[in-house]
């Protein structure tokens, strides 16, 4: 949608769904990122041609589902996806990896994929937009109107740091242990209109914000907008930006899952928006800051109550919440996986167990590869 153009937002079948993955390709001998996803977008069946695309780099592809009404649908989609791009990936000498940071590859080292609109961006972030090598998950649930966007939009900001808590896989960079579970947040919150957003109150006033940005040239369209969470008009959506890209299937689509049936509940009214909330982006920053550094283990401040939780504990009671809302929907066996995680930890954890036991990040890559499925 472009500045030229007026903000309409067209409105979706409710609840349907819309998953985007970002992957890596990796060269098959080093497992270093791989420059090569032109050759295999080339090789792409003109039918999904708009289902696996590029992405800001060339050492990353990104898979796209149809509009599902379902998480089986969902599953189904993926899964056919992910083993096209695997298969045409391996005609060309390289290995599919989801986590949302790769361990030693160099940013330096990565080449921009030809769009226009990624030139655009680079020529504008330079340094920030050469170290953003990072892949997410984004998941877009369908909304009948605006109105309900901006809803559903103000509500889930509190609980985004939990979906980030759940999803963390980005621990190294360069080679280094970074010290957080999501260093590809922090990566993320360099960009400009990037990271939690403000309170929108109603859809009259995202027309504005995003007016008066396109005016001023601050944005030349609407998904110019970064934000870890935003309302897409042309799809009929929001669209869940803010989680990193699990290394198990099956916890892709529990987030996937946990997410449609939160925006189910704030939809609906189900979940009350505290009034508090526009006093209080210090403390949803700092609930999204305890989970990029800290995972399932970092602080999270309900702001219903004041009450200080573990994001582990806070986890646990989202999913308890949701979870009949999941049933109702026929999504509920999705969300076991969850439980699994907030035991036994996340992607990160999993990655530096493994380098830990290995100290060899092909090692660890090999490993989770294979644990994928």
């Amino acid at each position: 949608m472009s500045r030229d153009a007026p903000i309409t937002f067209q409105g979706s079948r409710p609840y349907t769904i819309g998953v985007e993955l970002e992957l890596q390709l990796l060269d098959r001998q080093t497992l270093d990122l791989a420059q090569r996803a032109e050759a295999i977008l080339a090789l792409v069946p003109a039918e999904l041609g708009k289902r696996i695309k590029p992405e800001f780099i060339r050492s990353m592809v990104e898979i796209n589902t149809d509009i599902c009404d379902s998480l089986a649908e969902v599953e189904k989609d993926l899964t056919v996806l992910y083993r096209q791009v695997e298969e045409l990936a391996g005609r060309n000498d390289c290995l599919l990896y989801a986590a949302s940071l790769h361990p030693f590859a160099l940013s330096r080292d990565q080449q921009l994929s030809a769009d226009p609109r990624y030139r655009r961006i680079m020529d504008d972030l330079q340094l920030v937009g050469r170290r953003f090598i990072t892949q997410g998950l984004h998941v877009h649930i369908g909304l009948p109107d605006g109105k309900t966007a901006i809803k559903v939009c103000d509500g889930i900001r509190k609980y985004l740091p939990i979906l980030l808590a759940l999803s963390t896989s980005s621990p190294f960079f360069e080679g280094y242990d970074t010290g957080l579970h999501s260093y590809r947040a922090k990566l993320f919150e360099a960009l400009p209109m990037a990271g939690m957003p403000e309170r929108l109150s109603d859809w009259p006033g995202f027309i504005r914000i995003a007016t008066l940005l396109m005016e001023t040239g601050i944005i030349q369209e609407v998904r110019d907008l970064w934000w870890d969470v935003r309302p897409h008009p042309d799809f009929g959506t929001v669209e869940i930006r803010i989680c990193d890209l699990p290394s198990h299937f099956g916890e892709i689509l529990a987030l996937v899952a946990l997410i449609r049936a939160l925006v189910v509940r704030l939809a609906e009214g189900e979940l009350s928006v505290p009034e508090s909330i526009p006093a209080n982006m210090q403390v949803l920053r700092n609930n999204k800051w305890q989970a990029a550094r800290y995972g399932l283990e970092g602080r999270f401040v309900d702001l219903d109550t004041a009450g200080k939780w573990t994001m582990r504990e806070a986890a646990h009671d989202l999913i308890s919440q949701v979870t009949p809302v999941a049933r109702e929907l026929g999504d509920g066996i999705y969300l076991a996986p969850l439980e699994t995680v907030i035991r036994q930890g996340t992607s990160t954890d999993r990655q530096r167990r493994i380098y830990g036991a290995e100290k060899s990040y092909t090692a660890m890559i090999t490993r989770l590869r294979k644990e994928f499925w």
